[in-house]
């Protein structure tokens, strides 16, 4: 990493500090805390803040796992994160999104009807646009609002906006030393 990681206890444990570093203890468990964890800790209220939210996106959202995780997993493709696929690539199969569907967003092959469902599509454009362009074209955001409640279109546009402010902390600094990594599929 281009900076060191941040140390498994605070360095200054106040109680302030030590409740947060409780807090990310809890979600992450049983695992312990992460490459990315520790490099956020440097400022316990930011790392704080992002493991509220990136906690809520991943447990308190409506939206099904499927779509949310083919589109993190793009965002990863998209940005050159290859931490964040290697993280989300298994949870992605884990959430029902086929092998061959998975080797597609890999490939970048992301239009392909012969193994992408419309819905699928539908996310991987709305990633696309959203992490590309800013800008998502009025057409795709309608064929969204028709398939989804108002609140998941709200779900799947913060989950892409959050993963792709984690996909450029990641590769910016580098997080597990994994940028000079191809990304590969999940055994």
């Amino acid at each position: 990493m281009r900076i060191p990681y941040a140390p498994t206890e605070p360095a200054d444990p106040t109680p302030e500090n030590t409740e947060i570093y409780e807090r990310i203890r809890q979600r992450r468990d049983p695992r312990p805390l992460i490459p990315l964890d520790l490099a956020l800790l440097h400022n316990p209220n930011i790392a704080d803040g992002f493991n509220t939210l990136l906690g809520s996106i991943r447990t308190k959202s409506s939206l099904h796992q499927a779509p949310m995780e083919i589109a993190v997993c793009y965002v990863a493709v998209l940005n050159g994160a290859v931490y964040e696929w290697t993280a989300h690539a298994p949870l992605a199969l884990k959430a029902g999104v086929k092998r061959d569907a998975l080797e597609a967003v890999l490939k970048g092959d992301v239009q392909n009807s012969s193994v992408l469902s419309e819905e699928e599509i539908d996310v991987l454009e709305f990633t696309r646009q959203s992490t590309k362009e800013i800008k998502v074209g009025d057409e795709l955001m309608a064929k969204l609002k028709s398939r989804y409640t108002d609140q998941q279109v709200m779900e799947l546009t913060i989950t892409v906006g959050a993963y792709n402010m984690v996909s450029r902390f990641l590769v910016a600094l580098d997080v597990t030393e994994s940028n000079a990594k191809g990304m590969r599929m999940p055994e």
